[in-house]
């Protein structure tokens, strides 16, 4: 189980920004362990330009950030994933489609940065709130000993994860 690479799918809506921040994030943290990809369930077209900004400041290769559907990955011959994570209210009470291979699934939800009002530098500062509550979350659960957790213990956990941000202790 050391050697398997995890596929993980993160959801919302657009699709341009939060989803974006967790496959790059995840990409980089999990390398070697996890592949990540993202989706929307109406995908904007494109990714928010504050979202590409600031991973291109994070250093992080935008190449492979485009806005996806997520019936992409239920299709035929799609990556077959062993976890998807909602990462928006709206996308985790959508009726997501049947993906294969039963993967985990858990909610969290990170507000919209793009729905951010203010000043330009308060839209820019959701989106970095949005992705520092990724990258905690993200860290944690790459460093999940998934080896040793049983399926029921395992999803507890990630849901755990979810929780956290909402709930700070």
């Amino acid at each position: 189980m050391s050697d398997k690479i995890f596929n993980v799918l993160f959801l919302c809506t657009g699709n341009s920004a939060r989803s974006i921040f967790a496959e790059a994030i995840l990409n980089r943290l999990g390398a070697g362990r996890f592949r990540a990809f993202s989706a929307g369930s109406q995908p904007k077209g494109a990714v928010h330009s504050y979202a590409l900004d600031l991973l291109a400041r994070l250093n992080h290769d935008t190449g492979f950030a485009r806005s996806k559907d997520w019936a992409e990955f239920a299709a035929p011959g799609a990556p077959e994933m062993d976890f998807v994570f909602t990462v928006c209210d709206n996308a985790a009470n959508e009726a997501c489609p049947v993906w294969p291979g039963q993967p985990m699934t858990a909610h969290w939800g990170i507000p919209d940065p793009a729905a951010a009002e203010g000043t330009e530098a308060e839209k820019r500062l959701a989106f970095a709130d949005s992705y520092r509550m990724l990258d905690n979350r993200i860290s944690i659960f790459v460093n999940l000993p998934l080896a040793s957790l049983d399926r029921l213990t395992l999803q507890r956990r990630l849901e755990e994860i979810g929780e956290g941000a909402r709930n700070p202790a």
